[in-house]
């Protein structure tokens, strides 16, 4: 409670010359190394927040969830890969999944074509025969296909959402949100209370940021089909970055429209013609370490 109750004020705090973000927080407890948020912030404060959160929660169907607090038990490190490490994740389900031996991102489009979902079907499905837990960002598209598609399969889903957990977005996926919060697993790093003193379009940053952890949390990022200025190229600039394995299904390349498969295959992103070419670069990769 009190380190909830913490992290929320310090996300309330906004003055002329600090605006709350990942990255200012991230740089707050740089400055304050194994400092917890209870830490940076009186007990009176911090319960006082933790009790608004409760409330928010309670009025709107939130029945139960927990968190996870950067230095207390099985926080993931491959979280502190971010650009700007997150202190504290909401979630509902089951933890464990983010131990899964194989997680895997699939993502894409918002608007994607009969053909995109056709191959967002075929790959989760053959990922899931794999052993693969799928993890994705609960967006209409392809994101949608590829938790529906795990579940159809019998695989397990971890999806990454741009709210908090007491919100749906979109709100057609209201009946998958809870499914996953109930039987797989959903996370979110969005500060309650500071989204709920927001507009929709100021909230919008969030879900870009949420990109950024969906590739931490897994071992690597496949991308079906995007456009050229898809929110998804934010996840694959993220795993470059963090040294995951990003790989970009063959048909992107086929479309002269598109120069950024292109751009991505020089920086090191791998051209994927069948799962074979996936389960071929993460062994060569396991194999190394």
């Amino acid at each position: 409670m009190r380190e909830m109750g913490a992290y929320e004020w310090l996300w309330s705090q906004e003055g002329e010359d600090r605006k709350p973000s990942f990255k200012t927080i991230a740089g707050l407890f740089k400055q304050n190394p194994n400092a917890l948020p209870s830490d940076l912030v009186s007990e009176e404060d911090a319960l006082a927040c933790a009790q608004r959160v409760l409330g928010r929660f309670e009025e709107r169907g939130v029945r139960s969830f927990s968190m996870k607090i950067n230095g207390v038990d099985d926080y993931p490190q491959s979280l502190r890969d971010a650009e700007y490490p997150l202190e504290l994740l909401y979630y509902q389900g089951e933890w464990d999944l983010v131990y899964s031996p194989r997680r895997i991102a699939v993502v894409g489009t918002r608007n994607p074509s009969p053909e995109g979902i056709r191959r967002t079907r075929k790959l989760v499905s053959q990922l899931v025969k794999e052993n693969f837990t799928i993890v994705s960002g609960l967006a209409k598209g392809v994101d949608t296909v590829a938790h529906e598609t795990a579940i159809e399969n019998s695989g397990e889903t971890i999806a990454v959402i741009g709210t908090p957990l007491d919100q749906v977005y979109p709100k057609e996926n209201a009946e998958l949100q809870q499914a996953i919060s109930k039987d797989y697993l959903l996370v979110s790093q969005v500060p309650v209370l500071y989204y709920a003193s927001r507009s929709w379009q100021w909230n919008r940053a969030f879900f870009p940021e949420r990109n950024v952890t969906m590739s931490a949390l897994t071992q690597a990022t496949v991308i079906v089909e995007a456009g050229e200025t898809s929110g998804t190229l934010i996840q694959a600039r993220a795993a470059l970055a963090q040294k995951r394995k990003l790989f970009i299904l063959e048909s992107n390349f086929n479309k002269p429209s598109l120069t950024w498969p292109h751009r991505l295959a020089e920086k090191g992103a791998i051209r994927v013609r069948d799962l074979d070419d996936i389960q071929t670069a993460l062994e060569n990769e396991a194999s190394s370490h």
